[in-house]
């Protein structure tokens, strides 16, 4: 009897400790579970932290637009427009410039190649519808003289080789002087006294003066001096060539400065 209530008394003070174990268990799960969140939100005890949201920035909004936008816009406007007027006024003075070098260089080669015909004495041909063309406006009366001249040409050579053939007429007296002026002409021929910077004026030295003149192609200073000879009334021939020969080649001058100059006239 008093082992069967032994034994009953033991398994009763076995139970009351079993309890106390788990209610203490039961509490120190309670209190861990209270101070580690990380534990309880495994467990699913507790709820897991919701994730913050982050809150929309506001949106900075361009100030409107005020007064100045507008005249700045205009302004850089007029600029660029001033800038395309400035390049294409360029554009424009450098073709003008171009344009007046081709009607130079052109108004040159015709002034050149009516020069080498006149001197060659042939035909000018097409050349005289170019003279026209270029020169006719302006200088007329040279364009005339030189187309003249191409129909009726004189060559230097042949001025040169009918002065050496009129040499001796050129020197002596007319057929109007009388026997006393040639005999003092021809003494005078023989010592005459002059300041030293004048030229020897009797027929011989402006003969011979004339005669180099022709070969350096200066007919001009070659005619002026031959109109001072005696004999000049006996070379009316070569005289009135000579005389077409100088007009001929002032007409050219007139028409090759003009080509320098201006270019000539390409509308006529």
């Amino acid at each position: 009897m008093s082992t069967t209530y032994r034994q009953g008394r033991n398994w009763s003070t076995r139970l009351l400790v079993g309890l106390v174990l788990i209610l203490i268990g039961a509490a120190a799960a309670a209190w861990g579970l209270a101070h580690y969140k990380p534990a309880a939100r495994f467990l699913g005890i507790v709820p897991a932290a919701s994730q913050v949201v982050a809150q929309p920035q506001p949106l900075v909004t361009a100030p409107a637009p005020t007064q100045a936008a507008p005249a700045q816009a205009t302004a850089n406007a007029n600029a660029q427009i001033a800038d395309l007027e400035t390049r294409l006024s360029r554009v424009e003075n450098a073709a003008q410039r171009a344009e007046g070098f081709a009607g130079r260089a052109d108004a040159l080669v015709v002034a050149f190649a009516a020069r080498r015909a006149i001197d060659r004495g042939v035909a000018l041909g097409y050349l005289e519808n170019l003279l026209v063309d270029r020169f006719g406006a302006q200088h007329q009366s040279a364009v005339a003289t030189i187309i003249t001249a191409s129909h009726q040409p004189v060559l230097l050579n042949d001025l040169i080789a009918e002065y050496d053939t009129l040499g001796p007429e050129l020197r002596r007296g007319g057929p109007q002087d009388s026997w006393w002026t040639n005999v003092s002409r021809e003494l005078g021929s023989l010592i005459e006294i002059h300041p030293a910077g004048r030229p020897a004026a009797n027929p011989d030295a402006r003969y011979n003066r004339a005669v180099q003149r022709l070969a350096s192609g200066d007919v001009d200073q070659a005619l002026a001096e031959t109109m001072r000879l005696p004999g000049a009334g006996r070379a009316s021939d070569w005289i009135a060539k000579a005389r077409r020969y100088v007009a001929a080649h002032r007409a050219l001058d007139e028409i090759e400065s003009a080509a320098l100059l201006g270019g000539g006239n390409p509308n006529g």
